[in-house]
């Protein structure tokens, strides 16, 4: 699970900096100042964030080499801070939709509901229905990942095969229900020596 979490950011790290590309290509060629918009700002910061997000995740949760402690004290933190890169995304995104409709939409002008500006409001509302279902599915514990076991925490590999905990249980209460029996067994074996022991001292 976390090798595709982590595929997966990576492919989304490559067509950002494949976008950023393109777009500072673009204005370059128009001669369009770069950066002077808050569409810019905030996107550039997301990308920024979301860089870094990656990185701190790949060396600090991908990687056998950060101690479980700092990776207990950071998950907090790359949880909220994901959420926050996200959110930014979607803001940035939205922002990026009305600042093109705004520039591109002259004649019919944007205020006429033309059919390009009602495609690109219906798009931004999708956009916006997307983000609240991930963010709904984010805060929802039956989507969490479950949390590793003590007994696969301290295994220097990283961790032995589930099946390994679950015949330690299935052991753990035969062994349990063994010991039960045993006790059983031994209280009725008192009881039958107390009855002998009583039959002849009756009869004498």
């Amino acid at each position: 699970m976390k090798s595709i979490h982590a595929g997966l950011h990576f492919v989304a790290a490559i067509l950002a900096i494949i976008s950023l590309v393109a777009v500072f290509d673009f204005h370059n060629t128009l001669n369009i100042p770069n950066m002077y918009s808050l569409h810019s700002w905030i996107g550039l910061t997301a990308v920024i964030l979301f860089m870094s997000q990656l990185l701190l995740g790949f060396f600090i949760f991908l990687l056998p080499w950060a101690p479980l402690s700092l990776r207990a004290f950071l998950m907090p933190i790359h949880v909220y801070s994901g959420l926050v890169i996200f959110g930014t995304v979607i803001a940035t995104a939205l922002m990026g939709v009305t600042e093109k409709l705004i520039f591109a939409l002259k004649t019919p002008g944007y205020n006429t509901f033309p059919p390009e500006g009602i495609f690109a409001n219906t798009l931004g509302l999708l956009i916006l229905v997307f983000g609240a279902l991930v963010f709904w599915i984010v805060t929802r514990p039956q989507w969490k990942r479950p949390k590793e076991p003590a007994s696969l925490r301290l295994q220097p590999n990283g961790g032995t095969p589930e099946g390994v905990e679950g015949s330690m249980a299935i052991n753990f209460g035969n062994t349990d229900k063994s010991g039960s029996e045993l006790s059983s067994d031994a209280a009725a074996r008192k009881r039958n020596v107390a009855l002998e022991e009583s039959g002849p001292k009756s009869t004498m």
